[in-house]
């Protein structure tokens, strides 16, 4: 039996496997009991199907072994963070960024965290800096459910202000309230609309935004160029603070961050 699968993450006490396309069910079980006898803290196995999709970013999963659940209770970065595995996003690879990016926030700093999923940048951040507010955006209705439970699992109502929607909805009645922000999150998923059009309408002199794109390891300056000429676009002066490789998501291809600033 083959035991090296090479997509392998832990959410809790749930583990999600995605198996070579030429393994046979047989095996998958053998593996997943393998997997809940040798780890005392696995209570659910379940394997990936297919790949993450659409704008709300969901999958499907199938049951191996263990008990049948999924929905998550998962810990990092000193937060807690419930949400299902099927109908929510959430990457326990991008740990580490969310820590960075709070470390980045300075003192009463107000931060918009675009496309929040459950809201783990946006509580990591909230709970992990100093800063004054953090506002989330997320159109998935469920995610949102998920972001008000976690907020209150977290403590922080008075720190963590949802904002459901559309996000180019939501920017423009942002705008139209002349509401601007110290820092912007863009922690994307893979959509052909880059939304830093709408990001730009809730900018001011200073705004520092964190902006996130896929791309193939050799193409990173095809990210750097859309966005200076985006910003270009919207009238907006722009310098690079730092470009940074955020994680493998296939072969040769990754998920790159851009720090930029906005100068006038």
């Amino acid at each position: 039996m083959k035991t090296n699968y090479r997509a392998f993450s832990y959410f809790g006490d749930i583990a999600l496997i995605n198996f070579p396309k030429e393994t046979t069910n047989s095996n998958k079980k053998k593996f997943a009991n393998k997997i809940i006898e040798e780890n005392k803290s696995v209570k659910t196995v379940l394997e990936k199907s297919g790949k993450f999709h659409g704008r709300l970013r969901k999958i499907k999963t199938i049951h191996l072994a263990g008990v049948k659940n999924k929905e998550v209770l998962y810990k990092e970065n000193n937060c807690s963070f419930r949400f299902n595995i099927d109908s929510t996003y959430f990457s326990p690879r991008l740990s580490n960024e969310r820590k960075e990016l709070a470390e980045l926030i300075k003192k009463d700093e107000e931060v918009l965290v675009m496309f929040a999923g459950v809201a783990p940048f946006s509580i990591v951040i909230a709970k992990n800096s100093l800063a004054k507010k953090v506002y989330s955006n997320e159109i998935n209705r469920i995610a949102n459910k998920y972001a008000k439970q976690n907020i209150e699992l977290n403590k922080l109502n008075s720190k963590v202000e949802l904002l459901n929607g559309d996000a180019k909805k939501v920017a423009v009645k942002l705008s139209e309230k002349k509401q601007t922000f110290d820092v912007i999150v863009m922690a994307r998923p893979q959509l052909k609309d880059s939304f830093l059009e709408d990001a730009f309408k809730l900018t001011k002199k200073g705004t520092r935004i964190y902006y996130y794109d896929f791309c193939k390891i050799e193409d990173t300056k095809l990210i750097i160029e859309k966005i200076k000429k985006e910003a270009k676009e919207s009238n907006k002066k722009i310098k690079i603070i730092n470009k940074k490789k955020a994680g493998e998501i296939a072969p040769y291809k990754i998920r790159f961050r851009v720090d930029f600033k906005i100068l006038n």
